[in-house]
């Protein structure tokens, strides 16, 4: 992370870029699989060692793996801050520090599962906008119960309060 004096294009690239990890939060916690699939390229590598994901897919089929964990959960609230970005012409690498939460009612009681940690994104500027190629988290800490994705997989997707039914499975708009 180096700090540089920045021009005009440099802050409209930052901010273009910040707005990668706005849509990642409100696209998974709104269930806006639109919004989320938007930001990034058609093809991605994904490195999240500590889920046993690290390979390179197409965007589709990650934003449908992301889908299906998360839109069984009464809640999911995902919190990015200390967002920094390295520019290099039409790349670049965001990192942000990050808290996700998973919210889930059995039984009456609220259950949840907590973790927190670091992205590190390598972003690419397209025809459309800036895109992220590389999605990297590493995880830092966790607290609650792990065992809520495997309770909430086995109840599967459901309406929401706040969402109703928008998002509770993510249909592709077409090959990727």
């Amino acid at each position: 992370m180096t700090l540089q004096p920045a021009t005009l294009a440099d802050l409209l690239d930052r901010a273009a870029i910040t707005e990668l990890v706005n849509g990642y939060a409100y696209g998974i916690d709104r269930r806006d699989w639109a919004l989320y699939r938007s930001i990034f390229a058609d093809r991605l590598e994904v490195d999240l060692a500590w889920s046993g994901i690290v390979e390179t897919m197409g965007v589709d089929r990650w934003v449908a793996t992301v889908a299906q964990m998360l839109a069984p959960f009464d809640a999911t609230h995902h919190r990015m801050t200390n967002v920094s970005i390295d520019l290099d012409g039409n790349r670049a690498t965001l990192f942000a520090q990050m808290v996700a939460r998973h919210m889930l009612e059995i039984d009456g009681v609220q259950h949840m599962h907590r973790i927190g940690g670091h992205y590190t994104h390598h972003v690419v500027r397209e025809a459309g906008g800036w895109r992220i190629t590389r999605l990297g988290l590493i995880i830092t800490w966790e607290e609650g119960d792990r065992g809520l994705f495997d309770r909430a997989a086995a109840r599967g997707p459901r309406p929401r309060a706040d969402v109703g039914t928008q998002g509770m499975r993510y249909e592709a708009a077409g090959p990727a």
